[in-house]
């Protein structure tokens, strides 16, 4: 079906003339197009359908059998320099093409409702629709000058769509952290790419690909600037990734709306940053250097991202780190070769996140109701508890995208994480041990925000506790002033550990409570209980859920009548998995059965230890026995009191990289500024108004001296002619 490949151009277009005339609509008829702004919604959804049944097409060609298509046409011709623009098709663009389109319909459909009341709900299609066609176009780039394009989109996309409450400055302060943050991966990107042109003397992908190899294989070009050209592409995708050290606009990046957090951090900007990888992996494998750096960011920002998770009380903030660390394991796959894990993962991870924002949109649309419209209240943790009773549905499916992002079977997320922790034992133990590691972390921070979230009571019907005053710290912002907040310390990492010992837990409802656990928000008036959402929001989340139960199977090889049937392997290029190994199907069963076992086993370890210690009943029991076991504040006690502060504070203040940044970055080019505008000021202005004063009272002077006789004013002028003379040659 070759007349399939020759229109896929329209992909990034389809989308295109929704955002095209809501402005027009605005611009010209504006009450109109606002009384008819909920029929928008519906062309918006059936475009994207289109895109989404086309790519469907092309990727059942591509498991076909079909080859690589590129289609370019010449945009400028000047002497030996031409630049073409195209679209190139093949496996890759199929599965983000894919992708995109699913995890868009369904945010759509979700934020028709969840948008409904809200004054720019016309602007968030529009953007939606402007941010759907930049990623399209993206992922269907011919060359790196028009990836870079639309690269930049997504940028500004993602930059109105985080501050589209722009009158809150925590939303206007986040969107800005975003573009700035970003625009330093970006200028790497485009010197990387600039660097590669002087190389190779191409943009486009197959020519750079194979002129490249050809120039390392015969070792033409100096392998120091290449792996720094390398690097700034690399840059690129760090930045837009959220992978360590640039990752630290996307938990701020929250103050959108919840269906563009579900959006961003599921099919489009943050994996924008992997599939430019995936795209350049054959440029990036013949250079080992870049390689391992990338696996290096890869396991430090899984890490990273697990830890910044364990005590944050933003529902989405919380969901947000876990995202970091998933991208990182997705990075570390691509650093470790395994190209096909990658890809796998992103695709799993992709739909069991929109199904945890889906969800967490839900509960904070629940929130509402109880606390009024304020983020800081309908996304704080510390305020829920109990809605498994008020919203059962959204509580079942953010169980589901809890389990599967937890690598529980035979969920989504367990046969990629699975495959990406097999093959870190193959390229390093250091890198497999904190991988297998995180994967624990990953279990018990997913359960700790699914058991804050939905069991025991609501805490906002709680009293406020009088216990000890909470110690401060200075938080310095990225980006604007010095605040001081209060760490509030009653609502702990590990509360029952670190409660004092008159701290009795007592009953409400037949339920045995903690103080350790009840905040320090003091609510004495009775509230609206939370209630599930409309179905309209529940649909796009119910279809997720099945997504998120059978999309792992598209990896799992079957035998169908003496064929090996592996969907995702014959769509996937197998040969650039350098891990893969050949081996027999009873060796391939065991070494699969055994790594399961210990992944979930590891996953089950970090489940028990949330239940312990956050949900209501089994934790009470722990408590009954640890204030025996501390009856007097010894020195164990003190020394783990430490311990966990220690954690929670690192955790808490997000491992205090945004203090630095601010104190070495912001507060650091300020002083620069300043230093610079005093020395303009002082010396290069001093210096030039000091010649022009000192002339001025230097004539005001002489004017006087010589009685206006010309004779003086010669012998003065020759006066000064020998000195500068004197000086010339003397000095």
């Amino acid at each position: 079906m070759e007349h399939v490949y020759q229109y896929s151009w329209i992909i990034p277009f389809v989308p295109l003339p929704i955002p095209i005339l809501i402005g027009i609509g605005l611009l010209l008829f504006p009450t109109a197009t606002k009384n008819l702004r909920r029929r928008w919604a519906f062309p918006n959804i059936l475009l994207l359908s289109i895109v989404m049944i086309f790519s469907v097409d092309l990727s059942i060609q591509q498991i076909n059998g079909s080859s690589i298509y590129q289609y370019v046409w010449s945009w400028t011709i000047n002497n030996d320099f031409s630049f073409e623009f195209g679209y190139f098709i093949d496996s890759l663009t199929s599965i983000m093409s894919i992708l995109i389109t699913t995890v868009g319909i369904f945010v759509l459909i979700y934020s028709d409702n969840y948008m409904s009341h809200d004054q720019g709900y016309l602007r968030f299609f529009a953007y939606m629709s402007l941010f759907n066609t930049s990623m399209l176009g993206l992922v269907t780039s011919s060359n790196l000058i028009q990836i870079y394009i639309f690269w930049e989109l997504v940028g500004m996309c993602s930059y109105l769509l985080i501050g589209f409450w722009f009158t809150r400055p925590a939303a206007a302060n986040a969107c800005q952290k975003a573009f700035v943050t970003n625009r330093i991966g970006d200028f790497g990107l485009l010197l990387g790419i600039l660097g590669f042109y002087w190389i190779t003397g191409s943009f486009e992908f197959q020519d750079l690909f194979e002129i490249f190899n050809n120039l390392i294989y015969n070792n033409e070009v100096h392998f120091l600037f290449v792996t720094l050209c390398a690097s700034l592409l690399f840059a690129g995708a760090v930045a837009k990734s959220a992978q360590f050290p640039l990752h630290v606009w996307l938990p701020d990046a929250m103050e959108g709306p919840t269906p563009i957090s579900a959006l961003i951090h599921a099919a489009t900007m943050v994996a924008a940053g992997i599939f430019l990888v995936a795209r350049l992996l054959p440029l990036f494998i013949v250079i080992p250097y870049i390689m391992n750096l990338i696996s290096l960011i890869g396991i430090i920002t899984v890490l990273l991202g697990a830890t910044l998770a364990l005590a944050q009380k933003d529902i989405k903030r919380g969901l947000a780190y876990s995202t970091m660390s998933q991208l990182g394991y997705m990075m570390l796959a691509l650093g470790m070769g395994s190209y096909r894990t990658a890809l796998f993962h992103l695709i799993t991870h992709a739909y069991s996140k929109a199904l945890l924002f889906l969800g967490s949109g839900s509960i904070i649309h629940s929130m509402e109701a109880v606390v009024g419209y304020s983020p800081e209240k309908s996304q704080n943790m510390v305020l829920m508890g109990g809605l498994r009773k008020h919203a059962p549905i959204t509580q079942i499916a953010f169980l589901i995208g809890t389990l599967s992002l937890c690598g529980i079977p035979p969920l989504a997320c367990f046969w990629s994480k699975d495959e990406i922790l097999s093959d870190s034992w193959l390229y390093s133990p250091i890198f497999a041990i904190i991988a297998w590691s995180t994967a624990g972390l990953t279990a018990f921070y997913m359960f700790r925000i699914y058991l804050l979230t939905f069991e025991g009571h609501l805490n906002i019907h709680f009293q406020k506790y009088s216990g000890k005053k909470s110690s401060s710290f200075y938080s310095i912002k990225l980006w604007g002033k010095e605040e001081q907040k209060m760490i509030n310390r009653n609502f702990r990492l590990f509360p029952l550990l670190t409660m004092n010992k008159n701290e009795k837990p007592y009953t409400i409802g037949g339920n045995v409570k903690k103080r350790a656990l009840i905040t320090n928000f003091g609510y004495k008036k009775a509230f609206s209980y939370p209630h599930e959402s409309d179905n309209t929001m529940l649909f796009p989340m119910l279809i997720l859920v099945l997504f998120t139960l059978f999309v792992g199977a598209i990896a799992i090889p079957l035998n169908q009548e003496g064929m090996h049937l592996d969907i995702l392997s014959k769509l996937l290029t197998p040969s650039i998995n350098l891990l893969h190994k050949n081996s027999n199907d009873f060796e391939d069963s065991y070494q699969f059965l055994t790594n399961a076992t210990f992944s979930v086993s590891i996953a089950g370890f970090g489940i028990f230890t949330a239940f312990l210690l956050y949900k209501p009943f089994y934790s009470s029991l722990l408590n009954l026995n640890l204030l025996n076991s501390f009856s007097k504040k010894g020195p164990k006690r003190i020394f783990l009191d430490k311990i966990i502060y220690l954690i929670y504070d690192w955790s808490y203040n997000r491992g205090y990289i945004d203090t630095f940044y601010s104190i070495s970055l912001t507060k650091g080019i300020r002083g620069l500024a300043e230093l610079t505008h005093f020395f303009d000021r002082r010396v290069i202005d001093g210096i030039t108004n000091g010649v022009g004063i000192t002339s001025f009272f230097v004539g005001e002077s002489i004017k006087y001296v010589g009685g206006s006789r010309i004779s003086f004013y010669l012998l003065l002028y020759l006066f000064y002619v020998f000195i500068f003379i004197f000086i010339f040659f003397f000095f």
